[in-house]
């Protein structure tokens, strides 16, 4: 990769507040989903925002033989998967990376109750071939489940939207001397354009519009080792916390080493690329 002068970007300084609102120039530059957590995620044009989310953006999970979540933490291969899912047919497929795709509808067994990191949340096995090739691919014993209408989104109710802006990213790359960095690292849902660096750690507790939809962030969201991991290959290739403690570490947020917000949905509605951002009486 190519070095960058240390801290060139946009909003050097790197702490809470540094921007206010976002300007009229700013808008939505990717939409990134995944219907499996952990696995590769995917950029689309559009989502509809529900009022839990996106129903095709992590409904479902794996769990391993003591009914705990997994995820791409401590399975960086699962990001070699690319899932898809088409929520009016119910309809799921993954590709594997030798070639092998399996692809059918979603039918559901026994209600199993799951650990997902510090929650219990209900969960439905997911019945077919899905489990069996996972565990193979993965060498382990896992099984497929899909949420139940809660959903199984990291922060619960609170958090089915998460956000970045793009000046953070480049904030991030030039602190870490990188030439960039690839915004799948923070597997986040709505990336966007047109504020100063760190600008939306400030709008934690406001209301911000996207599109047709209106979401109220309810806190910051604090980094873990998957960020190190390559979006493809799952291999740890880059210090992303690192280069994050050296200069966020002291920031006051509401989770340590914090990079983004997440929230919850004020007014669901459609959000696509290009789409205005703004914040409310901003």
């Amino acid at each position: 990769m190519t070095a960058r002068p240390r801290g060139a970007g946009a909003g050097a300084g790197g702490g809470v507040g540094e921007g206010a609102g976002p300007g009229e120039g700013a808008r939505v530059t990717a939409l990134s989903i995944t219907p499996i957590k952990g696995t590769r995620l995917q950029q689309v044009q559009s989502i509809h925002l529900g009022r839990r989310g996106v129903r095709e953006n992590r409904r479902f999970f794996l769990i391993d033989d003591r009914d705990r979540m997994v995820n791409g933490k401590p399975l960086g291969e699962l990001q070699r998967l690319v899932a898809g899912y088409t929520d009016r047919e119910r309809r799921l497929e993954i590709a594997f990376p030798d070639g092998q795709l399996i692809s059918g509808p979603v039918e559901l067994g026994e209600t199993v109750r799951t650990r997902f990191f510090s929650r219990t949340v209900d969960a439905s096995l997911v019945l077919g071939d899905w489990s069996g090739a996972i565990s193979d691919h993965l060498g382990q014993p896992l099984r497929l489940v899909e949420a139940d209408e809660d959903g199984a989104v990291d922060r619960g109710r609170r958090g089915p939207v998460t956000l970045i802006s793009q000046a953070s990213l480049g904030r991030l790359a030039d602190e870490g001397a990188l030439s960039d960095i690839d915004a799948r690292r923070f597997r986040m849902l709505i990336e966007i354009d047109g504020v100063d660096a760190h600008a939306e750690d400030a709008w934690v507790g406001r209301q911000v519009r996207a599109g047709e939809a209106s979401v109220r962030p309810a806190g910051h969201v604090g980094r873990c080792l998957i960020t190190s991991r390559h979006p493809e290959s799952g291999e740890v290739d880059t210090p992303t916390l690192e280069i994050l403690g050296d200069y966020r570490r002291a920031v006051e947020t509401s989770e340590p080493l914090p990079f983004g917000i997440y929230g919850d949905v004020v007014e669901p509605g459609v959000i696509r690329v290009g789409d205005p951002v703004s914040l409310a009486g901003g």
